[in-house]
């Protein structure tokens, strides 16, 4: 069946992308299956380089990360005065709030420059003489902030009719569920028709195990990890949908807090009891003293080793051994490790030969349900037909952090989007970004304008930035914005031949 896509796809008042009439296109993988890809936008002549002031930033060993670009309003001028005095030619700029459904409006911080250059050496040589005069700057192109940006985009869009696949987009983690894998590779080791880069993931030991889900995980109909309150995620199965899952989990009747991570340590936070949050917040490592975690056998290295203690169930969920935290997850059964209260706990409920009954169960829309798949992802761009990007209660606005959501959200980045339309048709799409004069990467508010214009009903935001890729027949077809190449990931989205 041939795909029809709108004839123009508005993604702001200066930004259209056509795509009746595709530079690049794919349509005859297979019937039911569309892939097309466009350069959309006017070019860059109207866009500069400049020398951004920062305040000072932390040290988040994330490569998304943002550094702190916004201050308040006093702050900038003092930033202006100061930087003037030293003979830069510094300027103050308002960034406002986007059209976020559930944040105020108004000023969200100001940001100090420093120049408009034509080239980056310019700007390079300005930002060396400011850091020589001790002042923390980046070299930015204004392409990906400004409200005049409009353009290159790079999309690439692949329609999934589920009549005719129906069970064959799946969510894949490879081989286990610890360690990262590029896009590529796991789309090409099952065969993948198309893949793109999953949800969120653990990049740094310090965060958890290094390519654990941040969020839910479901593949081969196995949950992997556990859900993060009140996150959106695509759930598979023979229909695609969108929704809220709600994980519980339980062992010899005590609830489990998560399954397949470092006991204390819940990345994006969202659980009861979490410091310093137990509301969802993004790319934020939250930390519990007492904490019970169950392993699978698909985590695929030993478990964390630690202060904790952990019991070993069999198959048929009887204790083999209770030992200290770290070791081996037995084949068809399970581990289960404790910290805190949770290992005192422990210690008194097992005993070799004593049974503990593993109970999982994932619920959506107060349902039961049991999907042969889940991504996480966040926040919401679409929601019952409107655009409604739930930037606050998704967690990526951080309370008295502009700069992230300024970083994150506002300014234009790499992304990987889904959504249904009305036809109940799964839309993938991918947009290259930070790369000035190829493609600029778009905002949550512009990917958001994107989905709809594609039809899309319901759709949500995935992992982007240096993550997002896509790979038909397992060869990359997307530019990944990280200087070292494509990024390797948690899991993947993965269309494969029908069954």
């Amino acid at each position: 069946m041939k795909t029809k896509l709108p004839a123009a796809l508005v993604l702001s008042a200066a930004l259209t992308v056509a795509l009746s009439t595709p530079a690049d296109a794919a349509p005859g993988l297979a019937p039911g299956l569309t892939v097309r890809t466009t350069v959309a936008g006017e070019g860059t002549g109207h866009n500069t380089w400049t020398v951004t002031a920062l305040v000072p930033d932390g040290s988040n060993p994330d490569p998304d990360a943002p550094p702190s670009a916004l201050g308040t309003r006093e702050h900038a001028d003092t930033l202006v005065t100061t930087l003037r005095g030293k003979g830069f030619a510094a300027r103050a700029e308002r960034v406002d709030w986007p059209a976020f459904s559930d944040t105020p409006r108004g000023a969200l911080g100001w940001r100090v420059r420093v120049g408009s250059f034509a080239d980056r050496a310019q700007a390079a040589a300005t930002a060396s003489a400011m850091t020589a005069n001790g002042f923390t700057n980046a070299v930015e192109w204004t392409g990906q902030d400004g409200p005049e940006a409009q353009g290159p985009q790079r999309v690439r869009v692949a329609v999934v009719d589920p009549r005719r696949f129906a069970g064959s987009v799946v969510a894949s983690h490879g081989e286990s569920v610890s360690g990262r894998r590029t896009t590529s590779a796991l789309a090409a080791a099952a065969g993948a028709l198309v893949g793109t880069n999953g949800g969120f993931f653990v990049i740094d030991p310090r965060d958890g195990i290094p390519g654990e889900p941040a969020g839910a995980g479901v593949y081969q109909g196995l949950l992997q990890s556990e859900a993060t309150a009140g996150r959106p995620a695509l759930i598979l199965g023979d229909r695609p949908s969108i929704g809220v899952p709600r994980t519980t989990v339980s062992v010899g009747g005590r609830e489990v807090n998560g399954v397949n991570r470092k006991p204390g340590l819940i990345r994006n936070c969202g659980e009861p009891g979490d410091v310093p949050t137990d509301r969802p917040l993004h790319d934020t490592t939250c930390t519990h003293p007492d904490e019970l975690v169950l392993f699978t056998p698909q985590l695929g290295t030993p478990t964390p080793a630690g202060n904790g203690v952990e019991a070993v169930l069999d198959a048929r969920d009887v204790v083999t051994a209770v030992r200290p935290a770290g070791g081996e997850v037995p084949a068809g059964g399970h581990t289960v490790q404790g910290i805190g209260t949770a290992a005192t706990w422990l210690t008194g409920h097992t005993r070799p030969g004593a049974k503990l009954r593993v109970e999982t169960r994932i619920f959506e829309g107060g349902r039961p349900i049991h999907p042969a798949g889940v991504v996480n992802g966040g926040p919401w761009l679409v929601h019952n037909g409107r655009i409604a990007v739930n930037a606050m209660a998704d967690g990526v606005v951080h309370p008295g952090d502009p700069s992230f959501v300024y970083g994150w959200g506002v300014k234009r980045n790499p992304r990987t989007m889904v959504g249904l339309d009305r036809q109940g048709r799964l839309l993938i799409v991918t947009v290259d970004g930070r790369q000035p004069g190829y493609s600029e990467g778009l905002s949550l508010i512009e990917g958001a304008q994107l989905m709809a214009r594609l039809g899309a009903v319901t759709a949500i935001n995935l992992d982007g930035g240096g993550s997002t890729a896509m790979a038909i027949d397992g060869k990359l077809v997307s530019s990944p914005s990280d200087a070292t190449g494509e990024r390797p990931v948690g899991d993947a989205l993965l269309v494969l031949p029908r069954r």
